[in-house]
């Protein structure tokens, strides 16, 4: 049994789960709000996808690490400062006065969000060691996640066309400050700091190298589009490809060291586990270009308004936590089979997206059934994810596969903005006409019907899970 009192227990759960609640509510919220914001910058295309793009980095860069920080200097202690990073970051994106501003605040944003996740999932391990109480505990964080998606996808939409002192879009940035104070000033008096585990190393040098390698890979993406494919760009993309060869070799060096790496690549034997990375990869390259080119769709190139799409977002949203809620009892029963129909679901619905959104006038309630229809597709696959693509992984790796997993999500979203959306915004190339835009809608929502039927390309070589 637990030491902590129930009553603690279950308050603490609802202060750690603040963490996971900014960070995501940040993603959507920033997703519905991107013309606003991009327009009350005075930002380029370019500048929008760096927006996103650069949050996400600085997330996949410093997970793992801010995982093992926890253990080293104690959970509490680095998620109250951590949550203290966000939220100023948070404030500084909301007081920018240029797009370079907001663009280095949200990279900083994105680290502070990976350092104050981790603290959350660890505390709960501890909070609830005994098993049936603890997936109870883990269901309400998730259920909080996605709670957050939806809140985030409203407030995207509503936040943007408020009139409050400073313009709407720097709400969206702003919102977090009384939050995040809040929830500093609860956690500093009523969380007990967790047992430290100072033998943990911390690899510098590989975070300096998979963080160097990423920004040398999106970023050119993003801007060497927007000026003609320069020579520096092109150069820049095969540098990052040489970083990630040095970053695999530096790891593999360290491994066979002895030293701690910041990627254990041994994970990478187990062909389950490389199979299961290639679907989340491809997968999580359609989670955020999805969002962004129907938003800039739906308020750029037809003239909805931005409270409007956030309604319509919230059905997406809807339907993902109610898919959400099902799938987990549905795969313990059916295995794979429920992600396999998740993705047929998503792409027959994306389909659908492209054929309503072309009718003029847009029947508004079939758009808002398709896009809950999109909701129950994801719903369906990305809870249990996870879960197939670490269940023939050892249980000493556990920790090690879910931080590489974090680490290969954010990556995907943040190529998945730059490739997909950078085609969106190439096929528009100048020419404003809502033909124009709904050819590059077709090309860019087309792209990402790919990658998903990749997607169940890979679920369907995963192999059933292994039974005892």
């Amino acid at each position: 049994m637990s030491d902590h009192p129930t009553n603690y227990r279950w308050w603490a759960l609802v202060l750690v789960s603040s963490g996971v609640f900014l960070s995501v509510i940040d993603i959507f919220i920033v997703n519905v709000a991107i013309p606003s914001i991009k327009a009350g910058i005075h930002g380029s295309d370019g500048d929008s996808q760096l927006f996103i793009a650069l949050y996400l980095i600085g997330y996949a860069s410093f997970l793992i690490t801010g995982g093992r920080m926890g253990d080293h200097f104690g959970r509490k202690k680095v998620f109250i400062i951590a949550m203290l990073l966000f939220t100023t970051a948070s404030v500084f994106c909301g007081i920018s006065q240029n797009p370079l501003q907001l663009i280095t605040a949200r990279f900083i944003q994105g680290i502070g969000a990976a350092f104050m996740v981790p603290q959350g999932i660890a505390l709960i391990q501890i909070l609830f060691p005994e098993h049936t109480v603890r997936v109870k505990a883990l269901g309400i964080y998730g259920s909080i996640a996605g709670t957050a998606s939806v809140i985030g996808m409203f407030l995207g939409g509503l936040l943007p066309d408020v009139a409050f002192i400073v313009p709407g879009w720097r709400l969206i940035f702003l919102i977090n400050l009384p939050v995040g104070v809040l929830a500093v000033a609860l956690s500093a008096k009523f969380l007990k700091e967790s047992e430290l585990i100072r033998s943990v190393k911390f690899d510098y040098s590989g975070i300096f190298i998979l963080t160097v390698s990423l920004i040398t890979l999106t970023y050119p993406l993003i801007r060497g589009r927007e000026l003609g494919w320069p020579l520096w760009s092109i150069l820049l993309i095969l540098g990052a490809f040489l970083m990630m060869w040095l970053f695999i070799k530096d790891q593999k060096r360290k491994l066979a060291s002895g030293n701690e790496p910041l990627i254990n690549v041994a994970l990478f034997s187990y062909r389950d586990f490389n199979i299961g990375l290639l679907a989340v990869f491809f997968y999580y390259m359609v989670q955020e270009s999805y969002f962004f080119v129907n938003t800039v769709l739906l308020q750029t190139g037809m003239g909805i308004g931005s409270s409007r799409t956030g309604i319509f977002f919230a059905c997406q949203g809807i339907g993902y936590v109610v898919a959400s809620l099902l799938s987990i009892h549905l795969v313990g029963i059916f295995g794979k089979k429920v992600l396999q129909v998740g993705i047929v679901i998503m792409i027959i619905a994306l389909v659908f997206h492209i054929l309503v959104l072309e009718n003029r006038p847009v029947n508004q309630l079939i758009l808002m059934a398709v896009l809950f229809c999109y909701g129950l597709g994801c719903g369906s696959v990305l809870p249990s994810l996870l879960t197939i693509t670490l269940r023939n992984i050892p249980t000493h790796f556990a920790g090690a596969a879910s931080g590489t997993y974090s680490t290969v999500q954010q990556t995907a979203i943040a190529i998945g903005v730059g490739v997909v959306v950078g085609l969106f915004f190439n096929e528009i190339s100048g020419d404003k006409s809502l033909l124009n835009y709904l050819h590059a809608y077709r090309i860019a929502t087309g792209c990402n019907i790919i990658f998903l039927v990749v997607v169940a390309f890979f679920l369907w070589l995963m192999p059933k899970a292994k039974t005892s």
